[in-house]
């Protein structure tokens, strides 16, 4: 019996390589004779980097950049040959800042700018960005910044010449566009502590911005899928850097020949945090189940709802780990975390196995 485990993260308690483990120790405790392939998996955020690196391998890069509040701090990316793999919550990120500290207004992408100047000094000629968990709402203005700061003598950018055989990519599964109601600011700027007024400026900022860099480059794709992921980082990449845009899931399998892992295979297990309707709109475990083929696949989560409707879009099982009457800080702990995935999955083979 060939088993592949492929969960994401479920964020704030469990990584997808913490999560992996348990549903695997839940399958050998019924099934110790299975095969068992453990793929960590990432969608662009948390554990996008560490994804790339337990699947093709590559050095792990250390560079000192600045946060969203400009202050030093150290950085990872991974480097395979001419290849940088990056995460911008790295050095832009929600969680490098306390609560307090939140504040789109001045929070800047521009460490994130340095991340990829070190990547290029070094001889990456390709560029995969997962644009998860960004603190910022700076339409990419600082990330285009420490680009111009680095690579030219007189700051502008057609100076540019170090990135005009660059190749980037950019990770994510936000469809919304730069700016307007279901633009960058309106939808995620207020989780990031934005007040109502903040997030009139912030889209009327990053129109003006659009309007300007369109006059310049006699184009316009602010509006085009991914522009409002990051806070408007993936506009500036796909405006100023000429970047593609897919789901971070479809990437990673893609990279790893999960069409490949998959032949023989019985079962895929994967998961997520909380998995409803929402799942179905390019999720990770959607593209996970979209290259299983016709291989059973059972979605795990802490907290189900749509139930009937994700088993209607393929997935064979549908299972909350969690007891109904459970409280959220218990479920949130980590060790019962892990032990509510490792009985379900017992159970589920179980009945896998009947």
């Amino acid at each position: 019996m060939k088993i592949i485990v492929a969960i994401d993260s479920f964020k704030g308690c469990l990584t997808s390589k913490e999560a992996n483990q348990a549903a695997a120790e839940g399958i050998r405790s019924v099934c110790p004779d299975a095969e068992i392939v453990e793929v960590p998996v990432s969608d662009g955020g948390e554990g996008f980097m560490k994804a790339f690196h337990s699947a093709i391998g590559g050095d792990i890069q250390e560079v000192t950049v600045r946060d969203p509040l400009m202050r030093p701090i150290v950085a990872k990316y991974l480097l395979k040959h001419q290849t940088a793999v990056m995460e911008i919550a790295q050095a832009s990120g929600l969680t490098l800042l306390t609560k307090e500290e939140r504040n789109p207004m001045i929070a800047t992408s521009y460490g994130t700018g340095q991340l990829i100047v070190d990547a290029v000094r070094k001889g990456a000629t390709t560029i995969i960005v997962g644009l998860g968990g960004s603190a910022t709402s700076d339409a990419g203005i600082g990330m285009l910044k420490a680009l111009i700061d680095n690579f030219t003598k007189h700051g502008t950018w057609d100076d540019i010449e170090a990135l005009k055989n660059i190749r980037f990519t950019i990770a994510s599964d936000v469809k919304n566009p730069l700016y307007g109601e279901n633009g960058a600011a309106h939808v995620f700027a207020p989780q990031k502590g934005a007040t109502e007024e903040m997030v009139r400026l912030l889209d009327d900022r990053a129109r003006k911005f659009a309007e300007v860099s369109a006059l310049h480059f006699g184009f316009d794709r602010s509006q085009m899928e991914g522009a409002g992921a990051a806070g408007g980082l993936g506009y500036a990449f796909l405006q100023y850097l000429n970047a593609t845009c897919e789901p971070g899931i479809q990437l990673l399998l893609r990279t790893i020949h999960f069409d490949k892992i998959i032949n023989g295979t019985s079962l895929v297990i994967t998961g997520e945090g909380s998995a409803d309707r929402q799942t179905l709109m390019g999720k990770l475990p959607m593209g996970i189940l979209q290259y299983s083929d016709k291989v059973p696949v059972c979605l795990i989560a802490g907290r189900i709802s749509d139930k009937l409707q994700l088993q209607q879009a393929g997935f064979t099982y549908v299972e909350c780990i969690n007891p109904p009457d459970i409280t959220l800080e218990e479920a949130m702990r980590k060790e019962v975390a892990l032990h509510h995935i490792r009985r379900t999955i017992a159970q589920l083979i179980q009945k896998q196995m009947l």
